[in-house]
């Protein structure tokens, strides 16, 4: 991408954000607030900082792909919260804030003296996102709450996998992802409300309103949705098939598209077959079309078939994997990759933002445990002895 087509103003510049949070969805939001202009400063504990900073291998010259993955284009500032003059340098931080983000366990953030109203008091016109794990509203308030468990209870893990045998989890942390999308999306209207706000984000509600059409669908039926493995509930087919070499996904979710895919295949007899005529039909005949289509597909390699389709208008993809995608995206043109200069690891390739075009800005590294604490306080007054003194007793670490 052309340095031209990046605004040279994203529209959060000039946006100071708090990173109080750690792991996943806390960071992921500050990482899209960051993409689109903010500055914002992630707090650490001095010893260690962010847990996911030791969860590997893999790693990159010592840093954790996982910590990488989620902590671009910040600035690290270490305090120890736990310490009377580290709870009141994080709170003159939150007091000059624009938005303040947390995910501690409910009641956490008030304990170590940064809570919503121990912020607001300084700061009123502030912006205060809490992720929790089941909300604060449900019983019990404090309920500790990580992905996994919310894949587990929001019943998202009850309809991935086969048809037969245990639920699944989805293979990446989904809801921490929805999580912080959704929070990165609150927090940015409640900047342009300009009023100050208390948000509140839980995990749980995340991988809820994530269920979308399929949560929907037992409101409407009263009943217990079903595993379809790599298929549709709903459209058929909307599916991976194997094919003479590799797998594909074809999806054909309306009627004009199943003709066309009928006619591509040659197998326009399908398209006629009053048991496949409409999606209904189909849907409730799946078990004799699929394997029809599968006798066709087994013709071809799943490459070829993706040219001939795409070239009729049918939706397919070959079923890559994941260093496979990386390269295909940046060989049809636009990589989904930035390449940042690391202080410490040199070059490292990180996945980019989705959000292209104008109103973003250039990636920037994700910071080392402390990297920027010396510059942060700075810009609080505080000058080099007295924070070197804050470093010696161990309320700040340097890098």
């Amino acid at each position: 991408m052309s340095d031209q087509s990046r605004s040279s103003e994203p529209p959060l510049a000039g946006i100071r954000v708090v990173d109080l949070s750690r792991v996943l969805a806390g960071p992921y939001c500050t990482m899209v607030l960051a993409d689109l202009g903010a500055d914002v400063i992630k707090v650490e504990r001095p010893q260690g900082g962010d847990e996911t900073r030791a969860w590997g291998p893999p790693f990159a010259d010592g840093e954790s792909a996982y910590y990488l993955s989620v902590n671009r284009s910040k600035r690290s500032c270490a305090i120890d919260l736990g310490e009377p003059e580290g709870r009141e340098l994080a709170l003159e931080l939150c007091a000059r804030a624009d938005a303040v983000v947390e995910n501690f366990r409910t009641g956490g953030a008030e304990r170590l003296g940064v809570g919503y109203e121990q912020v607001r008091e300084r700061n009123p016109e502030v912006v205060y996102c809490s992720i929790t794990g089941f909300g604060s509203d449900r019983d019990p308030p404090d309920r500790p709450g990580y992905d996994f468990v919310a894949q587990a209870e929001s019943g998202l893990m009850s309809i991935t996998g086969p048809a037969e045998g245990p639920p699944y989890k989805v293979g990446v942390a989904l809801v921490d992802v929805l999580a912080g999308i959704h929070a990165a999306a609150a927090v940015a209207a409640g900047l342009k409300g300009g009023r100050g706000a208390h948000l509140e984000v839980p995990l749980l509600d995340s991988g809820l309103a994530g269920l979308v059409n399929v949560a929907q669908g037992a409101l409407v039926t009263g009943e217990e949705p079903g595993r379809h493995g790599n298929a549709h509930p709903s459209i058929v087919p909307y599916q991976d098939f194997p094919a003479a070499s590799g797998r594909l996904a074809v999806a054909a979710p309306n009627d004009g598209l199943f003709r066309r895919l009928c006619r591509t295949l040659g197998r326009e007899e399908l398209a006629d077959d009053e048991r496949f005529r409409t999606n209904p039909d189909r849907v409730r005949n799946r078990t004799e079309l699929i394997p029809e289509l599968e006798a066709s597909f087994a013709e071809r390699g799943a490459k070829e078939w993706v040219e001939i389709l795409s070239a009729a208008g049918v939706p397919a993809g070959e079923v890559r994997s994941v260093p496979g995608a990386l390269r295909s995206a940046a060989d049809a043109g636009r990589p989904a990759t930035v390449t940042v200069r690391h202080p410490t690891a040199g070059e490292v390739e990180l996945v980019g933002s989705p959000i292209w075009g104008a109103g973003t800005r250039e990636a920037g590294p994700p910071p080392l445990l402390g990297e920027h604490t010396a510059e942060v306080l700075g810009e609080l007054g505080r000058s080099n002895a007295e924070i070197v003194r804050l470093a010696e007793r161990g309320v700040v670490a340097l890098r």
